[in-house]
């Protein structure tokens, strides 16, 4: 944790937000990161508009090393990683044989190693299922959360906030478009659907470019000097309260937290930036593939306006959603937005109309229309 006086630490006050790190990484020293530092709002804001500095350190980072790492996770997951190459970063998912949601990770490569983080307290279930698919491949996957930690440059001015780092030039996210159903064989270009732009840092670790803003991987060490050079440079910091609304608000769904164990990729927007279409073979492809060709998801991701919640009472995730007295879906993040006011991230039966009046527990919600 940026250890930083007027930090609000959201392992005490946020006990639902599920933003805790695993006992693993609890027994490695790792603590809880910040919910705020004593104005949410202005913090939320200056996401919106500048740059600031977010403590994701509750992150769990795994370490890939060994020569056949690249071929190795491109035939476990749904992303197309055959050509990845050091400098490059993506996403990719863990899918169950039949098609759902089990893992999902932002990589980056640096040549040496493929760096995976992932959602806090998912860290020992996508080690175990890596080191179940070992068998004979040259790699060597770890739990590198104890070394390493996360912070993120938050913002339209993230990338600018690097130079004090010593890295500039860092190219937006390079994405892919994905095709309409029944796409012709060979139509995706054979790599990544979404590429980061991956830099070293000098200090050790890398900086990757991403949709809302900068990923920084540094070793736990040099936390501090990190912290200290950004804030000497002018970058404010903000907690994990205001990375969430700005999140919610960008339709960015966390696996866990706004996925149940029913979702599919294609019902949570995770297809374009995590699934590849056209590579071979994987676990969980046949579903992606059946419901890409149907083009009819059974669910889908909203996004949710509340009425008449208060600030400190937002509904939990998992909190039905119903319509008519019967339940069309559950509700996973809800934040109070410093503009939208409070919404919430929920996954709908498809045929919920989008005018429906619904209820969140007793609370009237509304479909935002986009």
């Amino acid at each position: 944790m940026i250890d930083i006086a007027g930090a609000v630490v959201a392992e005490a006050i946020d006990e639902e937000t599920r933003d805790q790190p695993d006992p693993a990484h609890r027994a490695a020293g790792v603590r809880g990161v910040a919910a705020h530092y004593g104005d949410p709002m202005r913090e939320q804001r200056t996401l919106s508009t500048a740059v600031g500095l977010v403590d994701r350190s509750h992150r769990g980072v795994l370490a890939v090393p060994g020569e056949e790492r690249i071929s190795w996770l491109h035939t476990l997951t749904s992303q197309h990683l055959a050509t990845l190459s050091a400098g490059q970063g993506t996403e990719l998912l863990v899918l169950s044989p039949h098609g759902h949601v089990e893992q999902h990770a932002m990589v980056a490569e640096d040549g040496a190693t493929t760096w995976l983080d992932t959602e806090p307290g998912a860290t020992a279930g996508l080690l175990s299922y890596l080191e179940r698919m070992r068998f004979f491949s040259k790699v060597e996957p770890r739990d590198a959360t104890a070394d390493h930690a996360l912070l993120s440059l938050v913002g339209p001015a993230a990338a600018d906030a690097l130079a004090p780092l010593g890295v500039t030039g860092l190219a937006a996210p390079d994405v892919v478009a994905v095709p309409g159903p029944k796409f012709r064989a060979g139509e995706l270009p054979a790599r990544p659907t979404v590429v980061y732009d991956v830099r070293p840092l000098p200090i050790g670790g890398w900086a990757r470019r991403v949709a809302l803003g900068v990923d920084l991987l540094v070793p736990r060490a040099a936390m501090t000097q990190v912290v200290d050079e950004l804030r000497g440079a002018g970058v404010p910091v903000a907690g994990l309260w205001a990375y969430e609304a700005v999140r919610v608000a960008a339709r960015q769904p966390r696996v866990g937290v706004d996925t149940d164990h029913r979702t599919i990729p294609a019902e949570v927007g995770l297809i374009a930036p995590a699934v590849h279409l056209d590579k071979g073979c994987y676990r969980g492809q046949e579903t992606v593939a059946r419901v890409h060709n149907m083009g009819k998801p059974p669910r889908r991701l909203v996004l949710l306006h509340l009425d008449g919640v208060t600030t400190d009472q937002p509904p939990t995730a998992g909190t039905p959603v119903t319509l008519d007295g019967r339940a069309v879906g559950f509700v996973g993040t809800a934040v109070h937005h410093h503009e939208l006011g409070q919404v919430a991230l929920a996954v709908l039966k498809r045929n919920v109309p989008a005018d429906a009046r619904l209820l969140v527990g007793e609370i009237a919600a509304a479909i935002d229309p986009e």
